[in-house]
């Protein structure tokens, strides 16, 4: 069955499902600026709009565009800035 997640008052809104590759999510980010924190390895991939990245122990941001993926590592926490109203499909490992 599906599952429905909201963090930050409903501004982030994903469905879990599951894969024939393991756990999956799909969402929406509204535009704004936003710290995730993960215990697992996470494959991101962003379907419509850009999103700018700051991974842990990093000092700068990436820009990743439509079909483009960044990897999360395992017990980590990364921010994110979105400019625009954001979808992204969310593998975890």
């Amino acid at each position: 069955m599906f599952k429905v997640n909201e963090y930050f008052e409903g501004k982030v809104t994903s469905l879990a499902y599951e894969t024939k590759e393991g756990k999956a999510t799909i969402g929406v980010i509204a535009a704004g600026e936003y710290e995730f924190g993960t215990s697992t390895i996470e494959y991101m991939t962003v379907t419509s709009g850009t999103m700018d990245v700051m991974q842990a122990n990093e000092t700068d941001w990436k820009t990743y565009k439509e079909f483009e993926t960044f990897i999360v590592p395992a017990n980590s926490k990364f921010k994110m800035k979105v400019a625009e109203d954001t979808s992204y499909r969310c593998l975890y490992r």
